[in-house]
């Protein structure tokens, strides 16, 4: 994270706001992003982002001018106004820019939204609304990843091959994120990062053990997914996405452990129809489909107002359901589902994981069974 006590800051700020040489030297030392620097969007396109600093900060625009210092824990809000970003305590507008930049001095963290999260934050106009942007470090941003993503209390091989796969992952999107605003998403939707809020002394210490360690499949950086059980057996990514990836096969996992190895779940059909949207009255729910590892891919829906086709990653997502590996048994007014696992199934299982660091596996060993065929390279 880039330290604005320094020199330049020092210098930027002595020869004053509206200086050209202070906006020249946040440009040299502040805009280029580092190797290993990521781009998160915590908030997307957002009504309002609320910022703020552990640290005196200051708040500039996209060409480098200083537009207001915020004093050390005070927040303050971002919002658009007529397609530009605007800075408003709630009573007080501090001026508006196509973009607002955030440094905290001294090694501070920032706030976005209702969390603390290391390096700096962009703020961009996107979709009529208000995109946050943390800029971090890859190793502090995975100090949050790997407790976010999997329990911090957990064996540390465990929490090493988490922070490989992380990694790997990472780096993967940010190759592919040229002429993007970001990177990654701070969710599901990429990898959960909850700031400083999901690290931990045992997080911390995975990451570091682990500094720059990538997997790669054909000399490249491989993009690493994961989940949380496959219920005994993971999957091709072939029979779940349906492109083939060579170093995505299924094995056989080791997490029998896991609560989530099985569970059960109980709808009316009248619920079911309404979740999923059939205009009549359910008489069967069908699977017409599986993968090879039992993962239900088509399924049927049949009553009154016909039969309705649907996936079986739909039919889990409107349940609710934690993963596509279930038997359905029909009654004439309920559908019991019995299932296997959470998550899609593909790539490293977090609780095969931990079940291999119990039986003494190290991290190495755990990442080359879920992620066939490659290698553990750096940097």
């Amino acid at each position: 994270m880039l330290n604005t006590s320094s020199w330049p800051l020092k210098l930027f700020l002595a020869l004053g706001r509206h200086s050209w040489w202070g906006a020249l030297l946040w440009f040299l030392w502040v805009i280029p992003a580092h190797a290993t620097e990521l781009r998160i969007a915590i908030r997307n396109s957002a009504n309002q982002v609320q910022i703020g600093a552990s640290t005196t900060g200051v708040i500039r625009d996209n060409r480098g001018q200083a537009i207001l210092q915020l004093p050390e824990l005070q927040s303050i809000s971002v919002d658009t106004n007529g397609g530009r970003l605007e800075l408003t305590d709630g009573y007080s507008d501090f001026g508006q820019a196509n973009t607002f930049w955030l440094e905290p001095s001294n090694d501070g963290v920032v706030w976005i939204g209702d969390r603390w999260y290391r390096g700096r934050v962009k703020l961009i106009p996107s979709n009529g609304g208000v995109t946050a942007i943390n800029y971090v470090d890859i190793d502090d941003y995975l100090y949050s990843v790997v407790g976010s993503e999997m329990p911090a209390s957990w064996p540390q091989e465990a929490l090493r091959s988490q922070a490989v796969a992380a990694r790997s992952y990472a780096m993967y999107h940010k190759s592919k994120a040229n002429g993007q605003s970001y990177d990654l998403k701070s969710t599901q939707a990429s990898q959960v990062y909850k700031g400083l809020e999901g690290e931990a002394a045992s997080t911390q210490s995975a990451v570091d053990a682990t500094h720059g360690k990538v997997l790669t499949h054909g000399g490249k950086v491989i993009e690493a997914v994961f989940h949380s059980s496959s219920g005994g057996h993971t999957e091709n990514s072939e029979h779940v996405w349906s492109q083939a990836v060579p170093y995505l096969k299924g094995v056989p996992d080791f997490d029998q452990n896991a609560p989530v190895y099985s569970w059960r779940a109980q709808f009316s059909l009248e619920e079911v129809g309404a979740r999923i949207g059939y205009p009549g009255i359910i008489q069967a729910v069908e699977v017409l489909s599986r993968s090879p590892q039992g993962r239900a891919n088509r399924m049927s829906i049949i009553g009154d107002a016909g039969a309705l086709t649907i996936t079986g990653n739909t039919f889990r997502q409107k349940l609710g359901l934690r993963s596509t590996k279930f038997d359905l048994a029909v009654s004439p007014t309920s559908i019991s589902v019995a299932g296997n696992g959470f998550g899609h199934g593909i790539g490293m299982s977090q609780w095969g994981a931990r079940g291999m660091a119990e039986r003494g596996q190290q991290y190495r060993d755990i990442l080359t069974h879920f992620y066939n065929g490659t290698r553990l390279g750096s940097l």
